[in-house]
């Protein structure tokens, strides 16, 4: 049986890439078909450098053309990714870029409660692990916890002079590199303090540390999309924003507006991906069952519809909390089931970044008009 290129062409116009509004054909995506006896050679031009917008397009064309042309046929998808070049927005400067750390990566959440810190802390032990230089920095001016995730609340940064200037030696362990406003209070001590206090507090923690080299800058986000994250946004080159949900619809209705907050125009920080905290649970007598407690594949569902990848899923395993309580982030034990999650998350993470650093420019700073800003990137 001969295939024509008109009967792929009209199969492919059943198809709409995700982000493009219009099937694949109308919209010029698809650039060339070419037929050899069985084989089907389709050349596709996407807006989007995003892997798993590439991975589903291509699954579809390949399942479209054996369901409505050749079951049998090889078929091979040529994707090329050209992202279209964005107008220049007139309130978007150059950030401040910090010397020595590469890449920044904002852990947020829409919704307190969903473990937004305790990702943050393992993802940074692992990046560790991986063999990253990696500092963290606890945003969180009003709930800071990651001195207690890290053993180290009863510790203080030291004073170090770097070029005749006294900097904050952050605190370490781990391997890991850490400043948060909790070393500065005490621990029944409320921090009540309005937005401009607080955003001072920030930037001295931020550029008045000696930081070194460093990979990975993870920062902690408070919850919510407030004033803190925008001061972040200004005073920090974010690099990427990350955001953690359970799967429940409340906190997934957080979640969406996270994501709605890093990609308004005059923010633009690129999102790499959404993580889903307390996923499942699994009793220990019962290692082959999953019960999904707060719902099943919210988060990832919830990625799909708004076309950011999903970096993975963590269980609810008692061990996780204990361990953040006991001041060793669970991804620290090896073999476990804690691990491999946090591995296959953080490798996507770093995935993301790299693909963000290779097929978009930096991300810019807004000047303060009628709200606060962000800030600008460098790979």
């Amino acid at each position: 049986m001969s295939i024509s290129k008109q009967d792929i062409l009209q199969a492919l116009e059943t198809i709409t890439v995700s982000g493009e509004g219009r099937n694949m054909v109308e919209s010029g995506a698809v650039q060339n078909v070419v037929t050899f006896a069985d084989e089907i050679i389709v050349d596709l031009k996407l807006s989007t450098p995003a892997l798993h917008i590439k991975k589903r397009t291509e699954a579809d064309i390949v399942k479209t053309i054996h369901e409505k042309v050749d079951a049998n046929a090889k078929v091979q998808v040529n994707i090329k990714v050209e992202a279209p070049a964005k107008p220049q927005n007139p309130n978007l400067i150059k950030g401040k870029p910090i010397p020595g750390i590469q890449n920044i990566i904002a852990v947020a959440s829409g919704k307190g409660g969903v473990g937004k810190s305790t990702v943050a802390a393992n993802l940074a032990v692992t990046l560790s692990k991986m063999g990253f230089k990696v500092g963290i920095l606890d945003a969180d001016i009003y709930g800071p916890s990651i001195p207690i995730m890290f053993d180290v609340a009863m510790e203080k940064p030291l004073s170090v002079n770097i070029g005749g200037k006294s900097k904050m030696k952050p605190v370490e362990n781990y391997g890991i590199k850490i400043l948060s406003i909790g070393f500065f209070t005490q621990p029944d001590q409320a921090v009540i303090w309005r937005g401009p206090m607080a955003a001072k507090a920030l930037n001295q923690l931020i550029f008045d540390a000696a930081w070194g080299e460093l990979d990975f800058m993870l920062i902690d986000l408070p919850p919510g999309t407030g004033d803190i994250h925008l001061s972040i946004m200004q005073s920090l080159p974010i690099t990427g924003a990350v955001v953690v949900s359970t799967p429940q619809t409340v906190a997934l209705a957080d979640a969406r507006k996270g994501v709605a907050m890093f990609r308004q125009e005059n923010i633009d920080v690129p999102v790499l991906g959404i993580i889903e905290n307390m996923a499942y649970f699994t009793p220990a007598e019962l290692p082959e069952n999953k019960y999904y407690i707060f719902g099943k594949e919210g988060a990832k569902h919830l990625a799909e519809d708004l076309d950011v990848p999903f970096l993975g899923e963590v269980p609810l395993v008692q061990s996780i909390r204990e361990a953040g309580d006991a001041g060793r982030p669970a991804a620290l034990q090896t073999a476990t089931q804690i691990e491999e999650a946090f591995e296959a998350i953080t490798r996507n993470v770093v995935e993301e970044t790299v693909r963000r650093n290779e097929n978009l420019p930096p991300t810019a700073a807004i000047k303060i008009t009628t709200m606060a800003g962000c800030s600008a990137v460098k790979k």
